[in-house]
């Protein structure tokens, strides 16, 4: 009898261990085949300013969108992620130095990059946000452009991003998002540009940048991050409802909340809305004000 319970324990856990690696398999195929897809788009191109005004309107909007969370403070690249399970990401080199952009990268490459979430050969770059910058306008995109060529060289060869099994999985189940050309609309074109200022319209332009965490619809959900935070709603229905708009601008300037708690940076990287102006601010609670 033991012997039977025994063969029959054996059986299924070399049936488990098979449908695992199956499915393992299964997850390794469908990531292969999304990171070598070729993307073939249109890039619509336009003037890339160089004044001096450019660049530093490109450098308050490197500063309010997380680029130097992934690419440093510097442009040089730095180390995103680093979990064994889940894999190796690094933010690359986006200056001229060396193991960063080759002589050959031109404007177009800037903008298939940063419209299109594709590198220079056709492929998707990696976890990249650029669902959250497609959408910039022309001025706003021009003036990063330029204000990205304009960087110091820094050398710093990056290493090339890894996936490890755990980030295999979760990437193939949608849990990381590793491939931003899939979630772009490659044939979007741009309106009448949103006139900035302390309106409800130019909030929502802004939030962009918040619908990578808090999704499109800015109620919040399970981080995109592996192990990160539950991430809150951001809407009226959420604290946004209860803080007023010099409490919502001082959370966002300090990381303190009206009810007493510190928000973690990783959590909420309010050191990068603090850079924020008064006027993006103002916008950003007043367009949150109508959801």
């Amino acid at each position: 009898m033991l012997r039977k319970i025994l063969k029959w324990t054996g059986g299924i856990i070399a049936v488990l261990i098979t449908g695992v690696l199956i499915f393992y398999f299964i997850m390794h195929i469908m990531v292969k085949n999304s990171r070598d897809k070729i993307y073939n788009v249109e890039v619509r191109m336009f003037d890339i300013p160089s004044d001096s005004a450019s660049i530093a309107a490109g450098a308050h909007i490197y500063a309010t969108r997380g680029c130097g969370d992934c690419h440093g403070t510097d442009l040089g690249g730095k180390k995103f992620l680093d979990e064994g399970p889940i894999g190796r990401i690094y933010g690359t080199n986006l200056t001229r130095g060396k193991g960063g952009r080759p002589a050959d990268y031109t404007d177009r490459d800037w903008l298939l990059a940063l419209r299109h979430g594709i590198r220079k050969d056709g492929k998707p770059l990696l976890v990249m946000p650029s669902y959250e910058y497609y959408k910039m306008t022309d001025a706003d995109l021009g003036s990063l452009i330029a204000y990205l060529k304009s960087a110091t060289p820094r050398d710093n060869e990056t290493a090339a991003p890894s996936l490890g099994p755990l980030g295999t999985v979760l990437s193939g189940i949608g849990q990381i998002p590793l491939i931003p050309a899939e979630k772009i609309d490659h044939a979007w074109q741009p309106g009448t540009p949103i006139a900035k200022g302390p309106t409800a319209e130019y909030g929502q332009y802004l939030s962009m940048s918040c619908t990578g965490c808090h999704k499109p619809n800015l109620k919040g959900g399970e981080s995109p991050i592996p192990g990160g935070v539950f991430v809150r709603d951001i809407t009226p229905s959420g604290n946004i409802g209860k803080w007023s708009e010099k409490e919502f601008i001082a959370v966002l300037r300090t990381g303190n909340t009206p009810d007493g708690r510190s928000l973690k940076n990783d959590d909420m990287p309010w050191q990068m809305t603090s850079k924020y102006s008064d006027e993006e601010l103002t916008a950003l609670y007043r367009y949150l004000k109508t959801l």
